[in-house]
């Protein structure tokens, strides 16, 4: 079924732990992504599909894999854990796909691991389907994110808050290396632990860096520049991780471990969804500064290798922290310029833009619908656009800059609406349809979740059968508080 090379499970034994799944009593396939097992060149004989279930719930272990809990530590709501490490998900090896790009292949729920910490290393079927439908709803948004290839039934109950239902996630990610793993070795006076996996990630992420002229300096910036853009790329789809803890950010900046996630109804910057997120640290607008707070602790990791003098280290870590800054500015506005039609830059944007989601949050408008309805407006809609506002007079004063600001482009009318269309999507995993779908699935009905998955599918068209995806919340419909699942 997988065409194993595994790179990581190569690494000294204090880099994981070598365990098997526990096998589970029932397996039984739930959902597998026909399309990105093509692309991973994973082969499925469905003729047999109580093996594919059994190998994919890790009752078996298929030929070639190397199941290993990986080791990180990473500070959690901003204290350190000085280890953590994969306490329900095994890594069963990695492929090289039709790309040749090479990918990790990782069981979530598969069982208890020595990183357990006491927990049954088992995942419950609602966070197993959440997972499921955002991480292809982002890679449909064009958003970097893990990938999800199966959901299993495992037959068998987990003990949460109350007793659910047992389910296995299969992950595929770039790989599972987090600023926690540099972590878990900096926590250790581990030196030589952080120069491997250094080079272990240039190799694998960044090969291009291996020439630089100080490759750790080279690395560190690269990382950082991957989580501006990702964070900015995240902000303009209304996204709110909820758990930016420093063992959830991927060094290949794909977003992870995103169990307690929203994303924004009517817009506002301090929204929380999270349960576990008391104070809002990683409320909506505080993402960046956390983003950047990551980055800092990476590169305290990496402060031996970037230069023997401590001070010239620092210096250069702090330059890097500088630019992360500037970098993730940069590509915020550029993300919020395509998203209000603008092509060119020009002074003043930042404060149009500004001004936008000042009537949003006072006009209590929905930050995706406003977004996309732009397009009408483009057209001569205006009532579609000042229909999403609780009070449309700011919005109405907002339009009118706006129009002035277009008189800079050269774009047509035809060309700007199919522009904003094609950046604005129309549906994204709304919390309310999230959790119909998941509601649904705990009794046995599965078919929530599948119209649901096709219509994130194609999140850019309005497509008249799920113009009902498209729709905020009705009050009795809202989704106030989301769950990590752990």
């Amino acid at each position: 079924m997988f065409q194993f090379d595994n790179s990581y499970a190569r690494l000294p034994d204090r880099f994981f732990a070598s365990v098997y799944p526990e096998p589970v009593e029932g397996p039984k396939l739930l959902k597998f992504n026909a399309e990105l097992a093509e692309e991973l060149g994973v082969e499925a004989d469905f003729s047999d599909p109580a093996r594919v279930a059994a190998i994919l719930a890790g009752n078996v272990v298929p030929p070639g894999a190397m199941p290993i809990a990986m080791a990180y530590a990473g500070h959690q709501f901003g204290n350190f854990v000085p280890q953590l490490g994969d306490g329900r998900a095994i890594l069963l090896g990695e492929v090289v796909d039709r790309n040749g790009k090479r990918r990790d292949i990782q069981l979530k729920g598969a069982g208890p691991t020595p990183y357990s910490r006491r927990g049954d290393g088992r995942a419950a079927l609602g966070p197993v389907l959440r997972e499921y439908i955002v991480s292809e709803a982002m890679n449909a948004l064009g958003v970097p994110a893990t990938r999800a290839l199966a959901a299993v039934a495992t037959g068998e109950q987990v003990y949460r808050e109350t007793v659910e239902q047992g389910a296995v996630f299969v992950r595929v990610a770039a790989s599972h290396v987090r600023i926690g793993t540099f972590q878990f070795f900096a926590a250790r006076g581990d030196n030589d632990g952080i120069k491997l996996l250094a080079d272990y990630v240039i190799e694998r992420h960044y090969p291009e860096l291996k020439t630089a002229e100080n490759p750790y300096l080279a690395l560190l910036q690269a990382v950082a520049g991957r989580q501006a853009d990702l964070i900015a790329r995240w902000m303009g789809i209304g996204f709110i991780h909820g758990v930016m803890n420093t063992d959830n950010m991927t060094i290949s900046g794909e977003t992870i471990d995103f169990g307690p996630c929203a994303f924004l109804d009517e817009y506002d910057p301090m929204k929380v969804f999270s349960s576990i997120d008391q104070g809002g640290r990683y409320a909506y607008r505080n993402q960046p500064g956390i983003g950047q707070w990551n980055i800092a602790r990476l590169a305290e990791c990496l402060l031996p290798l970037l230069d023997e003098d401590e001070e010239k280290a620092v210096e250069a870590a702090n330059a890097v922290l500088k630019a992360f800054g500037e970098r993730f500015q940069k590509e915020w506005i550029g993300v919020f310029r395509a998203k209000i039609g603008l092509e060119t830059e020009a002074d003043g944007d930042g404060d149009l833009i500004q001004a936008l989601l000042a009537a949003m949050h006072e006009g209590q408008a929905d930050f995706t619908l406003a977004f996309r309805r732009l397009a009408d407006a483009a057209e001569g809609g205006e009532e579609a656009f000042l229909k999403c506002f609780a009070d449309p007079d700011k919005a109405q004063t907002w339009l009118a800059d706006w129009r002035e600001r277009l008189t800079m482009e050269a774009r047509p009318v035809g060309e700007l609406a199919d522009a904003l269309r094609a950046v604005n999507p129309a549906v994204i995993p709304r919390n309310h349809k999230v959790q119909e779908a998941l509601s649904a699935a705990n009794y046995g009905d599965f078919s929530f979740l599948e119209r649901l998955l096709e219509a994130l599918e194609k999140p850019f068209e309005e497509r008249p059968e799920f113009v009902s995806y498209m729709q905020p919340p009705k009050p009795e419909e809202r989704v106030t508080q989301t769950f990590c699942g752990t």
